[in-house]
This record gives C-alpha cells, structure tokens and sequence, in this order.
C-alpha cells in the first residue's frame, strides 16, 4: 500500500467520524450554551440541571438521527471491506 492510498483511506475514515460524532457534538454544544446562558441569568448555579439537559438532548438526537448516522457507517464499513482486496494487492 502506497502512501497515498493510506492516507486517504485515513481521510476518508475521519470524514466518516466526523459526519457520525458531528451532529452529536454540534447538539451537545448548543443545548450547552443555552444552559449555560439560562443559569448565568437565572444564577442558578446546578450541575445537575446542565447534565440531565445533555442527556435529553443526547437521547433526542440518537433518536432523531440513529438511523441516518447508523446507515453511513455501515455503508462506508462495507465499502471498505468491499476494497480490502485492491487495498492490499
């Protein structure tokens, strides 16, 4: 394997992460944000409220996106599998 092909084969796979972890990390930031604001004009200070949000918001998003994030991966894990022969030869 060519140092080329390795490295895009490790581009590709970080793409994959990111398009996964993205959307999961893009909520987790914004109902922080939110949270945070909210207790900064409230000044309640609670940890718990911060972490059972982010839970909620976690859950909804899964639940939201599960299939879509669930289906990219397992199409680009095939796709790569599919490879493993012109990868190597």
């Amino acid at each position: 394997m060519s140092p080329e092909l390795a490295l895009t084969e490790l581009r590709r796979a970080l793409e994959v992460a990111l398009w996964v972890g993205g959307p999961l990390l893009v909520t987790m930031l914004v109902v922080g944000v939110v949270v945070g604001i909210v207790q900064a004009a409230t000044q309640i200070n609670e940890p718990t409220i911060a972490f059972i949000s982010k839970a909620v918001a976690m859950t909804a998003a899964l639940f939201a996106l599960g299939s879509f994030l669930l289906a990219y991966l397992v199409d680009y894990t095939t796709t790569l599998f599919q490879r493993i022969p012109h990868l190597i030869g």
